[in-house]
Formats: C-alpha cells, structure tokens, sequence
C-alpha cells in the first residue's frame, strides 16, 4: 500500500531544490547571516498547502535552566524535545521527524524561541534545504557567565534571591541620570515587593533597554530588543 505521506514530503523537496531560502536576515552581535522562522514559513506554506501536507508539533519535554549573564541578568535557557508528525491530507498517512530546539531569553520567550527552532531545523533536514556557513538559529547572542563549580544548574526562579551583583547593577542603573527619581522609586517598590532573581532581571533588562532608547541607541526596527519588563510609566 502506497503512503502519500512520502510522494508529498518528495513533491515539496523537489519545489524547495529550486526555490531555496536565502540568509538575508543579520545577528547584530556577531554579524552573521541567518533564516528565520518566518522565511521558512513564508517558503514552506503555499507548498504544504499545495502538496496536501501537515505538520503537527508535540513537544514531548522541556527543560528549564537559569543562567546568569556577565552584566548582572538572568537568561532561561530552555530545550525542547519535540516530535513532528507529517500527515497527509489525503491518506492521513504520516512519517513522524523528531527534533530538539534550544534558546535563551531573558523574558518569558525562550520556550517560543526553542519551538521556532526546532520547526525550522526539523524543515531544513526533512526537505534538504541547503545552507552555507554557521546553522546559528537566533537573532541574538547572549553573553553567558562562567558556570561556578558545585553551583546548582536548576535554580527555581519563583523563589531564588537576587545576587548582588544584579541588587548593585539595578541601583547603578536608577542612578542613571536618565532615570527620574520618581522612576526610580516606583521601580525599587516592585522590586522590593516581589524580590526575586527574575524580578531583578527582567527590571535591568528593561531600563537598560529604555535608558539605551533615551539617549539614542535604541532601533525601533529591531524586534529583538523589545522591553520584557518595562520602566514605571
């Protein structure tokens, strides 16, 4: 018994061998090209539509780390065990890719990000879509501190205390002259009334972001520096 589940996955290689996906998008931070998620929608869609093929996600694990960044932050680094089931839709025959997607984020976007991921590189192998250089996937590149040994790699970031260092970072921030003092003290009651590492760090990526805005070094146009924990307004 024939699997059309098969001749589709075969009928949009073929297109995708002549179509192709270019790197025109940029890492600002290292000055890599790249292909984001929505080039490989953009290219894949009208296909699997004409082909009369699904893809169906199913995340199967997830693990959640905290990592401390060199300026004080928290990053959650997140991988993601996910199978991808390729359904026909006329047969409903199907070939099941599975796939594993990382990410960083300083907010509550690295899940997203690791979703994104592993649909792009479970596309990328099971279509044969070339790509030359780097297979970085994000837009971003996080500066990471050294690990310390005997340090726990699994934090609960509900509950864990800010460092000092982010408690001293987020007052040099305040001390900003950017900063207003009613700002600042609006800021420090947040803080203050949910003290967390979380908390601290979504408050100094914010001001940094807002503070960089303020004096002019903030692009408007870039989606990747948006505010995950923005100033009082």
């Amino acid at each position: 018994m024939e699997h059309h589940v098969y001749t589709a996955i075969a009928e949009v290689q073929s297109e995708m061998s002549t179509i192709g996906i270019s790197k025109g998008r940029q890492n600002k931070q290292q000055g890599y090209a790249f292909r984001g998620i929505d080039d490989v929608y953009g290219a894949l869609a009208p296909l699997l539509a004409k082909h009369g093929l699904v893809i169906l996600p199913r995340v199967t694990s997830r693990e959640v780390m905290e990592r401390d960044t060199q300026r004080g932050g928290t990053l959650f680094y997140t991988v993601l065990m996910v199978e991808f089931d390729f359904v026909s839709a006329k047969d409903g025959s199907k070939h099941t890719v599975t796939t594993v997607g990382e990410a960083m984020d300083s907010g509550d976007k690295s899940s997203n990000k690791a979703m994104s991921a592993a649909y792009k590189y479970c596309c990328f192998q099971a279509f044969c879509i070339p790509t030359e250089g780097d297979n970085d996937a994000d837009a971003t590149t996080h500066d990471v501190a050294p690990r310390q040994e005997n340090a726990p790699q699994n934090r609960s970031t509900a509950t864990s205390e800010p460092s000092d260092k982010q408690v001293q970072f987020l007052d040099k921030l305040l001390q900003s002259g950017s900063v207003t003092p009613e700002e600042r003290a609006a800021t420090m009651t947040r803080v203050s009334n949910n003290p967390t590492r979380a908390e601290y760090s979504k408050a100094i990526d914010g001001w940094k972001t807002e503070i960089d805005k303020r004096k002019g070094g903030w692009d408007h146009d870039d989606p990747t520096q948006d505010i995950p924990f923005g100033p009082p307004t």
